[in-house]
């Protein structure tokens, strides 16, 4: 399988073993709500388990999707608590085939504030 098609599958099995093979040693993550890149495979993982916990739920779906050489766009869409969440998903691909960038773009700014607020608590969680 190809990283996307790991990812996919990830996204999917909510498998934690999956996702921490899939990373890059030196993965950095990007949120749309803290300012700096998170460096590392520890916090990308932290962030992006959090994240699954968060967002994908049964109404998350990517619902297009833009590949080059090097990584892919994915959009996507779900409702959280009946606020329409909108974003993509921008992942970069290490010459190993494991994910090396992934940054996290959102919309509306209700669903902003949600997210911090969600993901906030999740990441809190021991």
């Amino acid at each position: 399988m190809t990283a996307l098609e790991k990812w996919y599958a990830f996204t999917k099995s909510h498998d934690r073993a999956a996702l921490w093979e899939l990373l890059h040693p030196d993965a950095v993550f990007e949120s749309p709500i803290v300012h700096t890149p998170q460096r590392g495979r520890d916090i990308t993982f932290k962030y992006l388990s959090s994240a699954m916990q968060v967002l994908g739920g049964p109404g998350f779906a990517y619902v297009d999707e833009w590949r080059n050489a090097s990584g892919v766009v994915l959009e996507f869409e779900t409702v959280i608590d009946g606020i329409k969440i909108n974003g993509v998903d921008i992942i970069g691909f290490a010459d190993d085939d494991r994910i090396a960038h992934f940054k996290v773009m959102a919309r509306p700014l209700k669903a902003i504030n949600l997210l911090h607020q969600l993901m906030g608590e999740q990441l809190a969680r021991p």
